[in-house]
């Protein structure tokens, strides 16, 4: 979890950070998309111009090894933390978004986040995606 600089209270929504080159993390993004009834969530690609002026403490090594989420108050959460609160902040997303609490899935989910994270590039998203 990394606590940034308090966002420009303009921006009252979640925002969820994915790399808008990557066809898979594409793919969830107009998933997030389609499951945000309540449209609770801002999400937008890592390539948005003006991204590193609004959210300095976010480096862009940091969006290209993970999904990020930061708070209206700027706290900023990556990887499987991430994932775990969009869920909470979905409808019928607490199906789910227990696992990521849970003491002994946590560290595992993380793992299998990383592993994704770096394999995406197998499972569909090209050529520019290999992290390892």
């Amino acid at each position: 979890m990394n606590a940034g600089t308090p966002a420009s209270s303009r921006y009252a929504r979640w925002t969820v950070i994915y790399d808008g080159q990557c066809r898979v993390c594409g793919r969830i993004a107009e998933t997030l998309r389609h499951w945000d009834a309540g449209r609770s969530l801002e999400i937008i690609p890592s390539q948005t111009p003006g991204l590193h002026a609004r959210f300095p403490w976010i480096s862009p090594q940091q969006c290209a090894e993970s999904l990020q989420l930061v708070s209206p108050s700027g706290e900023t959460l990556q990887g499987a933390a991430a994932m775990g609160r969009i869920l909470d902040l979905l409808p019928r997303g607490w199906l789910l978004s227990w696992l990521f609490r849970a003491p002994l899935l946590r560290p595992l989910l993380e793992r299998l986040y990383r592993w994704f994270a770096r394999s995406r590039h197998r499972l569909g998203c090209g050529d520019h995606c290999p992290l390892e």
